[in-house]
């Protein structure tokens, strides 16, 4: 629950959000809010999913396919600048699956701003539908994300710096998020 006024955004604002592994191994994530005013809300989750069973290995290796054409690229405080890239041939481009390391070190200014990717993807579509997956191969793992919202958001574990332990023992490293 959040109390009109604090942060100084109105309105009381009650949110839940529902995690529920189903029978066909998915786990689906819904959100519920409800105000009594008009208001901004921003509802998101900061899941890490290690598809390859060992918590402290990087992300490069993995597979990713997103269904979008474009992205939003940010500034120097990573907050999207309000401006629409598109990502036809760029090391933004998802559209084929590859591997997040092929272009992740590439010479470009928004990998620059973001040290690697921490951007949001302006899906392809609406509706609920697919709006990627990401893949390891080594393991067999499969992540597929639906959602009915216009975009997604991928951070490849930049600022990961080893703090918090896994509880497997390792470590949420540097780009070791997914």
């Amino acid at each position: 629950m959040s109390k009109d006024g604090e942060e100084g955004y109105p309105g009381n604002l009650s949110v839940k959000v529902v995690y529920t592994l189903t029978d066909n191994n998915a786990l689906e994530v819904e959100y519920f809010a409800r105000t009594d005013r008009p208001t901004i809300i921003n509802l998101t989750q900061h899941s890490y999913f290690n598809l390859s069973g060992k918590h402290s290995s990087q992300i490069t290796d993995y597979q990713l396919h997103l269904h979008a054409d474009h992205f939003l690229p940010v500034d120097k405080f990573a907050t999207t600048t309000r401006k629409v890239s598109a990502v036809k041939g760029g090391p933004f481009d998802f559209n084929s699956a590859k591997k997040i390391g092929r272009d992740i070190e590439n010479d470009d200014e928004q990998l620059k701003l973001g040290r690697g990717y921490d951007h949001c993807w302006i899906l392809n579509g609406s509706g609920f539908r697919s709006a990627g997956k990401l893949s390891h191969r080594e393991s067999g793992r499969n992540l597929e994300i639906f959602t009915s919202e216009p975009g997604i958001q991928f951070y490849s574990g930049n600022y990961l710096d080893g703090k918090f332990e896994t509880k497997t023992g390792g470590s949420n490293s540097y780009r070791t998020g997914r």
